[in-house]
């Protein structure tokens, strides 16, 4: 049993990496008063959120205790942390939210967890995801929905929902997601936390499932941290990414924030918080209210490329081994709630059929990455770009999905803010900022090109420290 009061346990669900890691090698904590702290707390809260859809705490503490003994190393030795669902961890299942892949279990560990593992890290569970990721919120029919801590009627965001929500409660002490299309910012703006997707190219994608086998989804793709502040998804970064990163100036740079009224749809209370970012930053740095090249074309473009072969790949995966096809399969869902795939998804591929590029369509689509490739590359070698990531903090259930998933189109009013990120490849760090009407939390991302990852953490850790930046919810103690 742990000797630690409840204003110690507290400290610790409060601690981001950074401190956690100091304390415990300054010999004030040990790694299995580290692990049972989130372990006994994860146990009350995640029956409210249903975040954690497999944990391993047995072996968790075991490998804590080999920590202690200083029989691992690691720049993580000792400290716990949790995985989206998505992600291979050796011995542990990689279901994509399927019921008939709930018995399968993963063989070898993703490159980044084995990155991870190789650091110290303690892998405590696995965490929830719309069904094959394919959708901004998260619920399927193998786990169910994933609910947000701040107000269980509202959505925690996908496809990392289930990351948002448990470390929004203090979890554990990061997490680790994927971001396709703000997979990784969805959850950190609706939930509260940060959350840092790296750059194309900058962290291995092996290991993740569904894997994406094209070349312009490939540049879309992230596996990135999640967590409690700036310095940790920093810290975190350092690790999984196959390249390092120089120093950067923030008096080198421009900081351009996206005008409040631009054609898209953004609430007043980020209206104001954008105001009040733009008079916080331009008392010391250069910065004016800006649209940058290629906005207006990205959303479709993110679409169009989602969209390429009409989620073959998926459909396979969805409807391996069941006797229906997608069709038939979201009718009946909608008549009788009782097919073993979840409207969203089955959904979700009918509209990549819906918007399928032809092939003279790709071509065209390769063309404009490359011109914007060489355009972005020379216009933000020294500018950040801060935008919001939704026009409102989190909705209730299911209204997320169909503001994206509309047979009306309404994703180009909704995600151009998230998708500029994803089809041009840049490394984006999301920290919250403020509240909403409703009392939810609401964040920014900042933008730049690959190479000025130090530039973007420099800049977050102000916005962190003059803004909301992670507060704990409490709301189940």
């Amino acid at each position: 049993m742990s000797t630690l009061s409840v204003k110690e346990k507290e400290q610790i669900l409060s601690a981001d990496t950074v401190e956690l890691v100091n304390k415990f090698n300054n010999k004030e904590l040990t790694s299995v008063e580290i692990v049972s702290t989130y372990i006994e707390h994860n146990r009350k809260v995640n029956p409210e959120i249903n975040a954690i859809v497999e944990e391993r705490y047995e072996k968790a503490l075991e490998e804590a205790k080999k920590a202690d003994d200083r029989k691992t190393s690691g720049l993580l030795r000792g400290i716990p942390i949790t995985v989206k669902e998505a992600i291979h961890v050796k011995e542990m299942k990689t279901t994509g939210g399927l019921e008939q892949r709930q018995d399968l279990i993963a063989r070898e560990d993703a490159k980044v967890i084995r990155k991870l593992k190789e650091s110290g890290a303690i892998i405590l569970g696995k965490t929830n995801t719309p069904a094959l990721c394919f959708c901004q919120e998260t619920e399927n029919k193998l786990y169910g929905r994933t609910n947000n801590p701040w107000d269980v009627n509202r959505t925690a965001g996908g496809s990392s929902g289930g990351e948002g929500a448990i470390l929004a409660t203090g979890g554990a002490a990061a997490g680790i997601g994927s971001d396709i299309g703000g997979s990784i910012r969805f959850p950190a703006h609706f939930n509260g936390i940060i959350g840092f997707k790296p750059g194309m190219n900058q962290v291995p994608t092996k290991g993740h499932f569904p894997s994406v086998l094209h070349p312009l989804q490939e540049r879309m793709l992230s596996i990135g941290p999640m967590g409690k502040s700036v310095r940790d998804m920093e810290f975190i970064y350092s690790i999984l990414g196959d390249e390092t990163f120089g120093t950067r100036y923030l008096q080198d740079f421009k900081i351009e924030i996206l005008p409040g009224n631009n054609s898209y749809p953004l609430s007043g209370e980020q209206h104001v918080l954008l105001d009040q970012i733009e008079e916080t930053l331009s008392k010391t740095y250069s910065t004016r209210r800006c649209v940058p090249p290629y906005l207006e074309e990205s959303a479709l473009l993110w679409q169009e490329v989602m969209s390429i072969e009409g989620s073959k790949p998926i459909e396979k995966a969805a409807f391996n081994n069941v006797r229906s096809n997608v069709y038939s399969a979201f009718l009946r869902e909608k008549l009788t709630q009782r097919t073993n795939i979840h409207p969203y998804l089955s959904w979700a591929i009918i509209g990549s059929k819906l918007f399928k590029p032809s092939a003279g369509r790709i071509r065209e689509i390769h063309e404009i990455i490359k011109k914007g490739d060489q355009m972005l590359e020379e216009y933000l070698q020294h500018r950040l770009l801060v935008f919001p990531v939704y026009h409102k903090g989190a909705l209730p259930h299911g209204k997320v999905y169909q503001e994206i998933f509309s047979i009306r189109k309404s994703f180009l009013q909704y995600m151009p803010y998230v998708a500029y990120a994803n089809i041009w490849g840049l490394p984006s760090l999301t920290i919250p900022v403020g509240k909403d009407e409703n009392n939810m939390p609401v964040a920014i991302q900042i933008m730049s090109i690959n190479g000025n990852e130090d530039a973007i953490f420099r800049l977050g850790k102000i916005i962190e420290k003059k803004f909301r930046g992670y507060i704990r919810c409490t709301r189940y103690e």
